[in-house]
């Protein structure tokens, strides 16, 4: 699955600016049934695991690398 996750910094004319950020996330253990089950777009959800770091051919064959955060595990936040 993807998250996204937001930093608010300001501008040099002091307004206020958010940036982005998307991540891959890697779910194991049952983990995928869970946010399968209960997650939604915009959901808030906690995720604790490692950074990995790995490359691959695409298509075309040109080298491509990505950083995935590999669960170990999460939490739901927010009301129900």
């Amino acid at each position: 699955m993807s998250i996204a996750t937001n930093e608010y910094s300001k501008n040099y004319k002091g307004k206020r600016v958010k940036k982005t950020t998307w991540h891959k996330v890697v779910l194991w253990r049952g983990f995928a049934d869970v946010v399968e089950k209960y997650c939604k777009k915009g959901k808030e959800i906690a995720v604790e695991g490692k950074l990995v770091n790995r490359r691959y051919k695409d298509k075309e064959g040109k080298t491509r690398y990505i950083t995935e955060v590999v669960a170990n595990d999460i939490m739901l936040l927010g009301s129900k």
